[in-house]
């Protein structure tokens, strides 16, 4: 026997329960969420390379116009200190041209990259300063750990895939490169920027395609680290909804004050309707609230007797009557005004009620 408590509370301990939904939320307001690094580079690579596929004619165009007006017009100027400066400023105005559209599009990929994997999100605790990440204990057992062996296969993955398809742009373009030494240097230059275009959109492509598998791992592997232990769940149900014993003395708490402010009700009332043992109904009619009579408070047992107990005591008359006592507990409820169906009955008991305190 005690060896089956140890196995299962041995059990009870481990963590084979999804997250919660409470669980998901605190770990991405730590940072903690399912993202690959892979996927910003392969978008970032991509989105580069399509725009120096597309623009790579006009950036051509506009180095060339630079070097062309560097020759022909800065050379022959005086150097003072106002050609210095609207050199300067020239310069940096068409270099901006050429290096603002990549920039524009490097930074439009990172966004986009982080917003298709994890949505917005900012958290400031991710790069708060943590003692723990300068433990070299604990860096050595990050350093020989299960998931660096597995970082170092993707790396050596992506580096084999990279290179192969590399490779074979290269292969393939190899009649071309042979012929570079009989071509005129522009024309050199041209094929050696297409093929490099080529080259980093197959690459790109290709990382792209590793990055999605390794994203895939890395939701994997972020579901199984936040997994949940049963008691983790129980813990956390009592923290968000409370302590079963704690609501119970409330709801417990709740039921004696209701009851004490039913209780308070029953002097105000024109009858108690009872059963006359199990059941008892307080009855009043008053013409500026309703049309019809209402209960005040009702009960069974306990209650029935202590409602009576406060009607005794303050010459409220009390009439036996079994089936529409009954009815009415079954289907009226503190508050209600009386069912159309016993308006009938309980006018003929209130007018007896009426006549007996005239006649008092």
């Amino acid at each position: 026997m005690e060896l089956l408590r140890l196995d299962l509370q041995f059990f009870a301990g481990e963590k084979t329960e999804k997250a919660t939904p409470k669980k998901r939320q605190e770990s991405r307001k730590k940072g903690q969420v399912a993202k690959s690094a892979d996927v910003n580079t392969a978008i970032l690579l991509l989105g580069i390379f399509l725009l120096l596929l597309f623009l790579g004619d006009f950036i051509r165009e506009k180095i060339l116009g630079i070097f062309r007006h560097s020759f022909q017009e800065y050379l022959l100027l005086d150097l003072t200190e106002y050609t210095v400066s609207k050199v300067f400023l020239e310069m940096s105005y068409q270099s901006l041209i050429i290096v603002g559209p990549i920039m524009l599009i490097a930074f439009v990929a990172a966004i986009a990259a982080n917003l298709v994997q994890i949505g917005f999100l900012f958290s400031t605790e991710a790069i708060q300063m943590k003692l723990n990440k300068i433990d070299p204990i604990q860096g050595f057992k990050r350093i020989y750990s299960l998931r660096a062996i597995v970082e170092m296969l993707k790396s050596i993955l992506k580096i084999a895939l990279v290179g192969s398809v590399a490779f074979s742009v290269i292969w393939y373009n190899l009649d071309g490169i042979l012929r570079l030494s009989q071509v005129s240097l522009g024309l050199a230059l041209i094929f050696l920027a297409k093929l490099t275009v080529q080259m980093g959109l197959f690459s790109a492509g290709a990382l792209l395609f590793l990055s999605i598998l390794d994203y895939l791992y890395q939701k994997y592997d972020f579901e199984k680290n936040i997994r949940m232990s049963k008691q983790d769940i129980k813990d956390e149900y009592k923290k968000t909804e409370g302590d079963p014993l704690i609501k119970s003395k409330i709801k417990q708490k709740q039921r004696e004050m209701a009851m004490q402010r039913m209780m308070q009700e029953v002097p105000k009332a024109d009858v108690i309707i009872t059963n006359p043992t199990h059941y008892a109904i307080a009855l009043k009619y008053d013409e500026s609230k309703s049309d019809a009579p209402f209960v005040v408070a009702k009960g069974v047992d306990f209650v029935a007797q202590k409602i009576k107990q406060i009607a005794h005591e303050n010459d409220i008359v009390t009439i036996e009557n079994k089936p529409l006592a009954r009815a009415l507990y079954s289907h009226t409820e503190i508050g209600d005004i009386i069912p159309e169906e016993f308006f009938k009955a309980v006018a003929e008991i209130l007018a007896y009620v009426y006549r007996l305190k005239q006649k008092l």
